[in-house]
């Protein structure tokens, strides 16, 4: 069997909602992101992930994506990993992509990056460790983590390079996969929410 990346984006908070960029802020889960963990649990507790018996999980240390794997029942399980942290948005962190817009007109995240944070090279390079992590060994993997990161793995697994990311979008408490088609690394699940009625 070849390894598959399960992903598991924490519910909402406040700054989720309000589209704030949420960096290193460690934001809580408000009580819907709480319902949406749970119910991201139950779906992936029944068939046909039946509990996900051998997989490998990790977790982004802030108390958003924490709390998500605790309620999902993962929390057990889950170790905890600095490399699936949300990007450092530096200067920008809790800005709206509105209010950065309104100082630099045209500005994308995924093209441009942000001043005082990490580079996009930085963020590709945790992204690459992950990957490279999750191919280590013949088992899946499922991680809680954070839109912007969970993105870039998205690319980072096809071998796109990270601007690729702005194409691929993901909801708070979505579930999705890479995995393999025909041998080569592809998208076999995104932004699935089914889950949250």
């Amino acid at each position: 069997m070849a390894a598959r990346i399960i992903l598991a984006r924490h519910g909402k908070t406040e700054w989720s909602v309000s589209g704030r960029h949420t960096g290193r802020t460690d934001i809580p889960l408000l009580d819907e992101g709480r319902r949406g963990a749970k119910l991201l649990g139950e779906r992936l507790h029944h068939a046909p992930w039946d509990g996900l018996p051998g997989v490998e999980v990790r977790t982004s240390p802030l108390v958003r994506a924490k709390e998500t794997c605790e309620l999902a029942g993962f929390g057990d399980r889950a170790q905890e990993w600095d490399a699936l942290m949300e990007v450092d948005y530096g200067a920008y962190e809790g800005l709206t992509p509105a209010q950065i817009k309104a100082g630099r007109p045209g500005w994308l995240i995924w093209r441009d990056g942000v001043p005082e944070g990490e580079t996009l090279a930085e963020v590709s390079a945790r992204a690459d460790e992950v990957v490279a992590w999750a191919r280590s060994a013949d088992r899946d993997v499922l991680v809680f983590a954070h839109g912007h990161i969970l993105r870039t793995l998205g690319a980072r697994w096809l071998g796109l390079d990270i601007s690729f990311a702005a194409r691929i979008r993901l909801e708070p408490t979505s579930l999705s996969v890479l995995g393999w088609a025909y041998g080569e690394p592809a998208i076999e699940r995104w932004n699935d929410t089914g889950h949250l009625g």
